[in-house]
Order: C-alpha cells, then structure tokens, then sequence
C-alpha cells in the first residue's frame, strides 16, 4: 500500500521514519516527496590512451564496489552556474536529505525519476530504486543522460521523487548492507 502525502507527513510527525531536513510542503504530491541534489557529486574519469581497454568483474573474489568507485571517479562540488551532464554519461550523485527508515516500522521506500527530467532524458536510477527498512543515509543516485543534449544539474534542484510503501509485518533483518550511513562523498 502506497502511503499518499497526508500518511507520510503523519508518519514524519509520528516519528515512524524521518526525513532531515524535513521536506517543504511543496515538495509533496498525492503519493510521494519530491528530494534535491546534493552539492556533491563523483564524476568518472576519462581514459584516452590508444589501445586502453578496461572492464569491470562483479564475480573476482573480493570484489569492492565502493573503493572501485573510489578509484574511478572523482568527487566533484557542482559550481552555483550547474553541472552540465553530457548525453550518454553516467555520473554518482546523492539526495541532500538523509532518510531514517527506522528498524521498528513498517515502511519500505522507492526512489523514482520525475517525469518532467525522464522527458529531456534523464534516469535517477539504474536499476535499484528500493529503500530498505533500516536504511538511514543520503541516497545515492545513478544519474544518466539517456537524451540528445547535454543536462544542466544543480544543486538543490528537485531531482527524485520518494515513494513510501507499507510493508506487510516487520523485517527479520533491518538494512545492514554496505551502503548504510553512507554520505556524499
């Protein structure tokens, strides 16, 4: 069951989950929150060495995606003018709200794209839109330009929208993965 605006402003009030800062009320629609850009994003490094060839294997024992990504990219601040992202480029960005969804509650989440910036091309997410109970952190995105031109980003734009959904029982296992606590940098 999708929780609309008035069950999540409830909820936040309630103490089920939390949302810092606290979203303004604009940012609400009927059934989920509109979140910004953080500041902060990793763009990848390019390579032009003839000859070059790079791939990356999940299945290498030790396989660590987060100092991969490390080496990878670099970690750049988004200049007041904006951040131009070039058709077909992938870069890592994080929403400025950090999001609490409390071991104890009932309430899963998913981040999904706005319409208005998936029609010039752009995707928030690749493929993993859930928010696990138990998650507390900024959320990364996976930001692609899938369009024609180039997009300008900039910081404290609405970027994604958050869709709360309640859960039938509570978790066994809250979210204690890799990506728990992690912040934009």
């Amino acid at each position: 069951m999708i929780l609309t605006d008035r069950e999540i402003q409830n909820s936040l009030a309630a103490g089920l989950f939390d949302l810092t800062p606290r979203p303004p009320p604009e940012a609400y629609s009927s059934t989920s929150v509109d979140l910004t850009l953080s500041p902060k994003i990793r763009v990848f490094r390019e390579d032009d060495v003839a000859g070059l060839t790079k791939s990356i294997d999940p299945t290498v024992p030790g396989f660590d995606i987060i100092n991969l990504i490390k080496k990878l990219t670099d970690v750049q601040e988004i200049p007041t003018s904006g951040y131009l992202l070039q058709s077909h480029k992938l870069l890592l960005a994080w929403t400025a709200e950090t999001i609490d969804l409390k071991d104890h509650c009932r309430i899963g989440a998913r981040i999904e794209g706005k319409s208005s910036l998936a029609r010039v091309g752009l995707g928030v997410h690749v493929t993993a839109p859930i928010i696990h109970t138990g998650f507390k952190a900024q959320i990364q995105l996976e930001i692609i330009n899938h369009g024609p031109l180039p997009i300008c980003l900039k910081a404290g734009m609405r970027i994604c929208q958050l869709i709360f959904e309640q859960t039938l029982g509570m978790p066994d296992k809250a979210y204690k993965g890799q990506f728990l606590g992690q912040t934009a940098s």
